[in-house]
């Protein structure tokens, strides 16, 4: 735990701290990759280069410094944190080469009023957090791991099975080699996938869009034009080739209320909305289900939709819309999913659950709807494809 003096000393540099985030982040990462370029496979390259990684960084250490003593904040920080870790299998060693990196770009970015002191207390407040985390990791490892059909780090399964869903999205079908039972999981969290590509290791994470208690894990992945691991999936893992998982995880689940449940999506952020639709169905709640694509080409899953609006009659809604139509048959469904859509499709009667998930822009967006339309905090529910963030 920290001690008083520490406590002052970042109470009164928290500011300047705060100010320079961003940019100590950004000096981190490349530290990082140059003194120990093995972990370089842990991250989306991607994300370095977008920014969204450095951010999430400067995001998480500010707001654990401002939060430590606020229990509910600091779960609502920690937890998307703690299963993004156990998706990439970080290891507490790991830690050290964080804060050695960390605080080398502390250093390097503000100099001379680093002194010794002002060291000493956030490298105090970086093991704390860490500390804690890695605490909460080690039992979601274990709990993974002792559960029916669960392990711990990087297991051995084999590609049964590949379904084009649409002209940038696959699905694809992975079964454990050893034949043995699969740990179920909780609709709308993600699975880790361990590729071997070019001779290096890239870990990614991808929603699950398969049902619990399949003998299967399935995932649906878009063609990203610049992402490494996307194209590898769709242009070179054929039916029979051998992929390392990690186990499921993730926070974005179905709550426990009887309410309506409201999912939104744009894009490919419809991947946990399959298996959450099913699941709030199943426990016969009413189901409004809007989504987002350019145009039909790349809707997937949107005979799957129709069938499940035709089975459930009422109780499930789905409305699409098309940003591009490219065709007579698409014109009268062009549009976006903004506050006047949301709005006539909110139900009137009960608060709904609301779950959304898509490009961090429409992410936003839906958010402030929501929130303008009277749906409170605790009741907007979103995923962070990439790494955890804030919308606003």
């Amino acid at each position: 735990m920290l001690n008083e003096k520490q406590l002052d000393v970042i109470n009164a540099t928290a500011p300047v701290v705060a100010d320079n985030a961003e940019t100590i982040a950004k000096t981190f990462y490349p530290l990082m990759f140059e003194r120990y370029p093995h972990v370089r496979s842990m991250f989306n390259m991607r994300h370095q280069e977008t920014g969204e990684q450095p951010r999430a960084l400067a995001r998480s250490v500010v707001a654990y410094a401002l939060n430590r003593n606020d229990p509910k904040a600091l779960e609502r920080l920690m937890y998307p944190i703690v299963n993004k870790h156990v998706a990439i299998n970080l290891q507490p060693d790991q830690y050290a080469i964080v804060a050695e990196c960390l605080m080398a770009a502390i250093g390097e970015v503000l100099g001379d009023a680093v002194t010794p002191e002002i060291a000493d207390a956030w490298s105090g407040l970086y093991w704390e957090f860490a500390d804690r985390l890695i605490a909460a990791e080690e039992s979601t490892y274990q709990a993974l791991e002792e559960a029916p059909g669960g392990w711990r780090g990087e297991r051995d399964f084999y590609l049964a099975d590949r379904v084009a869903e649409s002209e940038e999205i696959v699905s694809f079908y992975f079964k454990p080699l050893d034949q043995h039972p699969v740990r179920t999981f909780q609709p709308g969290q993600y699975l880790g996938v361990a590729l071997d590509i070019d001779g290096e290791q890239a870990l990614r994470q991808y929603s699950l869009t398969s049902r619990p208690g399949d003998d299967f894990y399935r995932i649906s992945v878009k063609r990203e034009g610049q992402g490494r691991a996307s194209r590898h999936l769709h242009d070179h893992v054929k039916v029979g080739d051998h992929v390392r998982l990690l186990a499921p995880v993730g926070d974005m689940v179905l709550d426990d209320r009887e309410a309506p449940v409201m999912l939104i999506s744009a894009g490919v952020g419809q991947t946990p909305m399959l298996s959450l639709m099913a699941q709030a169905l199943d426990a016969g709640r009413q189901v409004i289900y809007l989504h987002g694509a350019r145009n039909a080409r790349v809707h997937a899953f949107h005979e799957h939709l129709k069938a499940m609006a035709e089975q459930y009659g009422s109780q499930l809604t789905y409305r699409y819309v098309y940003s591009d139509p490219t065709t007579p048959d698409e014109l009268p469904h062009r549009g976006v999913i903004d506050h006047a859509l949301l709005a006539d499709y909110l139900p009137r009667d009960a608060t709904p659950s609301c779950y959304f998930t898509g490009p961090t822009g429409f992410m936003r967006d839906v958010d402030s709807a929501l929130a303008a339309l009277g749906i409170d905090t605790p009741y907007r529910h979103f995923e962070y494809f990439g790494p955890s963030g804030q919308l606003h």
